[in-house]
């Protein structure tokens, strides 16, 4: 499932960077997929774009906003579970280079 960002975001900015698919924006920014625009999910806090988040399946172990947030408030999301296949498609969409990749428990929490 996609990971969400709870009301309780304090606003650090931590996680942003560390997303390697650029679906952390903070509260009030449009977010971006293949060229168009949207408007934010939340003007308040930071948020995650369920259609962009990948859990880092195909980058990371574990994902990186759960890991640098001071107050853990990114967490999996109940309203969209997604399997281990759906999401490294999508992260081979969104980051091509990945094609071919034979995902690990380095790659992939599901592998642990």
């Amino acid at each position: 499932m996609a990971t969400f960002i709870t009301e309780e975001c304090i606003n650090c900015g931590a996680c942003e960077p560390e997303c390697p698919n650029t679906a952390i924006y903070a509260g009030g920014v449009e977010w971006e997929l293949s060229g168009e625009k949207h408007p934010p999910i939340s003007n308040d806090f930071y948020y995650i774009v369920p259609d962009k988040c990948t859990e880092c399946v195909g980058h990371h172990e574990q994902e990186q906003c759960a890991a640098v947030c001071p107050v853990d408030c990114c967490v999996p999301d109940p309203n969209h579970p997604e399997a281990e296949e759906v999401l490294f498609a999508r992260a081979v969409q969104l980051n091509p280079e990945l094609a071919g990749l034979e995902l690990s428990a380095a790659t992939s929490r599901f592998r642990k």
